[in-house]
């Protein structure tokens, strides 16, 4: 069901020793999403070891991504999406004429229709926890139904239920379940209950 469940791993700070170790353990977790923010340490890096090791098994992407040149930088590393803090029509375009997925950052009507005509494979609500369900629930009436809806910033296993009420289709997981120094063990650990409230809540 992994290819099935919309959960974005944010590996915000990892380094390139440690990233295919830690996607490997997203993966076994069962999350086959997994972003390394360009403001990590050398993350095209990581994001080329990841994509090799895991090729087939999971979608490695980039997160932070402010310019087409960082697109073109993911592109050439084997990153398969990128993820933006905003919504710039730039490097929408442009990650969509890479053949990559693009997730822009929205917190608007505006934003989120502005990147929609961009070519946006979906939106992500952020900070989420300053929009909250509410928020959101607001601004998915009036989105195309079929556009998924991602909450990131304060999403966590403790409120997939009401995000999904709102009509999220999925999140990005941060701090919860990756901060550099966060052992193996319990960055698995985390991924396994982050994979079981998404198919306990999404299953009802």
């Amino acid at each position: 069901m992994s290819e099935h469940r919309h959960i974005i791993a944010i590996l915000r700070g990892i380094t390139p020793p440690e990233a295919v170790n830690v996607c490997e353990a997203l993966h076994a977790a069962g999350i086959a999403m997994i972003e390394v923010p360009l403001n990590s340490p050398d993350a095209l890096k990581s994001i080329k070891d990841a994509a090799k090791a895991l090729a087939g098994r999971a979608t490695i992407g980039a997160g932070t991504v402010l310019s087409e040149a960082d697109v073109d930088g993911v592109a050439d590393a084997g990153g398969a999406f990128v993820v933006s803090p905003d919504t710039n029509p730039a490097v929408i375009a442009r990650a969509r004429a890479r053949a990559m997925l693009s997730y822009p950052g929205v917190f608007s009507p505006t934003d989120a229709f502005t990147a929609l005509r961009s070519g946006a494979t979906g939106l992500k609500f952020f900070p989420a926890e300053v929009l909250g369900p509410k928020g959101i629930k607001a601004m998915k009436a009036v989105l195309p139904p079929a556009i998924p809806l991602y909450a990131v910033g304060g999403a966590n296993p403790d409120n997939f239920r009401e995000y999904f009420a709102a009509g999220c289709a999925g999140f990005g997981l941060g701090t919860y379940l990756y901060k550099p120094g966060m052992t193996l063990d319990e960055i698995a650990a985390r991924a396994r209950a982050a994979v079981a409230a998404y198919d306990e809540e999404k299953g009802k």
